[in-house]
């Protein structure tokens, strides 16, 4: 009789547990025995997954943050790593982004002769190229969601195979805005402003308060807007917090989750760098993107960053089709002006609008069939 397949995987984050869930979604499909265990959160936990600890333990973004968790992310590391080379060794390993973590792992297990894959492609086109070395090194293959990421890797010699984005798959080429809209409470003709500061405490800790600054400057220039803010639960009473202390009352409306059927039923959106801002790509809607994080973590990013743009949509499109305000750029002020010369611009929305499903169709490659594919030739290798 034939063992279940035993996978192991690690997701950082809400955006990490997202990708990992829907991959999981799709290997169990051609193997309905799979055993999956390792970091992961509630989306994997929905597929049978045995979370050893929560993905919230590496949400943890910039330099300066990930020091003061350094002792915590090491320790959890080795740890996994001692389980994944003793009794619970897996047929293969797939680190779901957070490469900080999952590259130094993936090496480790690779030497050992478990198979490694790595699913998203680091970033070395937008910062830190030097990384394409530890790349080679840590994973025996590479599921890229870009389609320009194959042609690099191949450059360096690191086997990838273009699985396209699940969000693009995920989520509807035509939105129902009304439906979203009914669910929410908000009427057909309301202004709606999606508010979306970030799904990690650090993020929460540097954006809620100029987000909700700005949303309070909106106010004041436009009464009748409708805010909403969708939550991740954890940092819900942070989020509730920050609002009040901008002085926001019942035009603000935070919800737990449903970050999708906001930005469906949203007409523009403030949100934070991110996989959030390529949600809202897909969802077609126009928006702000903002980021700020610790002065020291800033310096050291923008010294290593290799493109004009930071937010997913600019650099898919290679064009800055929204607007970006980062740091000290990042002011109450800025940030609602911009958000209502978009309420100001409906021809200029309609052309953005193509540009985005455009990009959908670009990344709807029914990801979760080509990731197991590759995953099965890997296996059968």
């Amino acid at each position: 009789m034939n063992q279940p397949r035993r996978f192991a995987l690690v997701a950082g984050e809400t955006s990490g547990d997202l990708l990992a869930g829907l991959l999981l979604k799709g290997t169990r499909q051609r193997w309905p025995d799979l055993q999956a265990a390792g970091i992961g959160g509630p989306r994997m936990i929905e597929q049978g997954f045995d979370a050893w600890w929560p993905s919230e333990k590496l949400a943890v973004r910039g330099y300066v943050e990930v020091l003061r968790h350094y002792r915590e992310i090491v320790g959890i590391r080795e740890q996994a790593k001692q389980r994944l080379l003793g009794a619970d060794r897996p047929d293969v390993f797939i680190g779901v982004d957070a490469p900080d973590f999952n590259l130094d792992l993936e090496a480790a297990l690779k030497v050992s002769g478990i198979r490694t894959v790595h699913f998203v492609c680091p970033s070395i086109w937008a910062w830190r190229p030097e990384r394409i070395e530890k790349i080679r090194r840590s994973a025996d293959h590479v599921l890229c969601i870009f389609p320009f990421e194959p042609e690099l890797l191949a450059r360096h010699g690191i086997a990838s195979t273009y699985v396209g984005h699940p969000l693009a798959d995920m989520i509807p080429l035509v939105p129902d805005r009304a439906s979203a809209r009914t669910s929410l409470g908000l009427a057909d003709g309301d202004a709606v402003i999606a508010i979306l500061p970030g799904s990690r405490a650090s993020e929460v800790q540097y954006l809620a308060h100029v987000f909700f600054a700005a949303a309070a400057e909106m106010l004041r220039q436009r009464p009748a807007l409708r805010l909403v803010v969708p939550a991740v639960p954890a940092l819900r009473e942070k989020i509730e917090v920050a609002a009040r202390g901008a002085g926001l009352g019942a035009q603000l409306t935070v919800v737990p989750g449903q970050s999708h059927t906001v930005l469906a039923a949203c007409d523009v959106t403030l949100i934070a760098s991110g996989t959030a801002t390529l949600e809202a790509a897909l969802f077609k809607r126009p928006m702000v993107i903002a980021y700020n994080m610790n002065w020291l973590s800033w310096q050291i990013m923008r010294r290593k960053q290799l493109q004009p743009w930071v937010g997913l949509p600019n650099i898919l499109c290679n064009d800055f089709v929204v607007p970006e305000y980062l740091q000290d750029a990042a002011t109450p002020q800025a940030l609602a002006q911009a958000v209502l010369d978009w309420l100001d611009a409906p021809e200029k929305i309609g052309d953005l609008q193509q540009r985005f499903t455009a990009l959908h169709h670009s990344l709807r490659q029914n990801t979760s069939q080509r990731a197991t594919d590759a995953i099965e030739k890997i296996l059968a290798a």
